[in-house]
């Protein structure tokens, strides 16, 4: 078992990032087993859960003449639009049916605004309307966090860069993430954590 003050934090592991999905990463379902091995190492334990309101703001479908992977400037920056997906309630907004469920101490959904995407488990895309995870972690006394889950150029890249903003040490565990790799985001996203201080392990 790790320190008390480590924490396991497990990104989107959900039906529509895993291959048959609506927004399927490659082998996204791979990494299950050696996530599921992990949860035992640590006392505290975070899932995080994509779970957009239907008409979502960063869908393809919500901009006319607009397909998915598309981009727009939205008020708060970039965006990448993308096919609808964990949409609330919906199969594909449910975890992987192989992930384990009950060693999870929280569990925090994200991406509820329809007007703001929300890829980091830490902060939505505006980079200021908090999840609360801070707060959660501190209130524990965690120091370190390892991530792991889907996908990593995007929801564990973003973050992983909010955790080490917040002051937090972080690994991410690179055997049990997958990626996108649209237009080279894969080595971007590596690069821009390991420049803020991120352990790719």
């Amino acid at each position: 078992m790790r320190a008390a003050n480590e924490a396991l934090i497990v990104i989107d592991v959900q039906n529509d990032f895993c291959p048959g999905g609506a927004l399927a990463v490659a082998d996204g379902d791979a990494i299950i087993p050696e996530i599921n091995a992990l949860m035992d190492d640590f006392s505290t334990v975070v899932l995080t859960q994509d779970w957009h309101p239907a008409g979502h703001s960063s869908f393809a479908t919500s901009h006319t003449g607009k397909t998915p992977f598309d981009m727009i400037d939205m008020p708060y920056g970039p965006q990448v639009l993308w096919p609808d997906h964990c949409i609330q309630g919906s199969t594909g907004a449910e975890f992987h049916k192989d992930l384990r469920l009950e060693p999870a101490h929280l569990i925090i959904r994200k991406g509820m605004n329809p007007t703001i995407d929300s890829y980091s488990a830490f902060f939505e895309n505006d980079k200021a309307t908090s999840t609360g995870l801070v707060g959660y972690l501190k209130d524990l006394a965690v120091s370190d966090v390892t991530l792991v889950g889907l996908a990593t150029d995007f929801c564990v890249h973003f973050s992983a860069i909010d955790a080490a903003t917040q002051g937090f040490n972080v690994t991410l565990r690179e055997t049990a993430c997958r990626g996108i790799d649209m237009d080279g985001s894969l080595g971007a996203a590596l690069q821009a954590m390991r420049n803020a201080g991120v352990t790719i392990a």
